[in-house]
């Protein structure tokens, strides 16, 4: 795995590379382990269900696998249950993300990055997304010290090049599973509004706010407020 990344993922620009150690609070990262594992054996149950759900609703394996840019801008593999039909393209995507870092939002009413209604998503995955059952993976990611509970969001490697440089302390904390742009109301925001939660996060890391985002994580995934 090291050597594909070494070979599919471009290494960030280097004025853009942050020079200094992650950040977090005293405990941040205990409170993450000790958290993610015992999310995991709580939602072992409804992981598995869905690992089987979407096997046997669509070809190809159950857990997505991306590169995406974590902390001080290094690569890692996020998991995720797959929504998708597999081997799809991802052009209209990333000429939709690409659209809305212009200034220019195309959107009537969906949610950051994301198309609406798009035919890429099967009907077991437009549930697991509703629900945001398909990130559940990422506590894994947690375990392996690749992300946070609470962070700014993952993002692809080809999105960071879009970033404007007021976003670049964005990467000195670890992409969280939740954030402040998915309780703020992510099916409302342009992408530029969420990369300024993602700094604002960054300027306030404290144990009180990780623990009100996860709080409200739930009731916003109930008001259906992922996609």
């Amino acid at each position: 795995m090291n050597a594909w990344l070494a070979e599919h993922v471009r290494p960030p620009r280097s004025r853009r590379q942050p020079r200094h150690e992650v950040r977090q609070y005293a405990g941040k990262r205990t409170f993450d382990v000790v958290m993610a594992s015992v999310l995991l054996l709580v939602l072992a149950p409804v992981m598995v269900l869905a690992f089987v759900a979407v096997r046997a609703t669509s070809p190809g394996g159950a857990v997505f696998r991306q590169v995406r840019v974590g902390a001080l801008q290094r690569p890692f593999v996020l998991l995720k249950f797959r929504t998708m039909v597999r081997d799809c393209s991802h052009e209209a995507h990333e000429a939709f993300v690409r659209q809305m870092m212009s200034g220019d939002d195309p959107r009537s009413r969906d949610g950051l990055y994301k198309l609406d209604n798009d035919p890429r998503v099967t009907r077991v995955g437009r549930i697991l997304r509703r629900t945001s059952i398909d990130e559940l993976p990422q506590l894994v990611n947690v375990l392996r010290g690749d992300m946070s509970l609470v962070g700014p969001r993952p993002a692809l490697p080809w999105e960071v090049e879009l970033f404007p440089a007021s976003a670049s302390s964005r990467f000195l904390v670890r992409p969280g599973l939740t954030g402040l742009w998915q309780i703020s109301g992510r099916n409302r925001l342009t992408m530029l509004d969420g990369l300024r939660l993602d700094v604002e996060y960054v300027t306030r890391p404290a144990l009180w706010t990780d623990l009100r985002i996860l709080l409200v994580t739930p009731l916003t995934m109930l008001r259906g407020g992922a996609r």
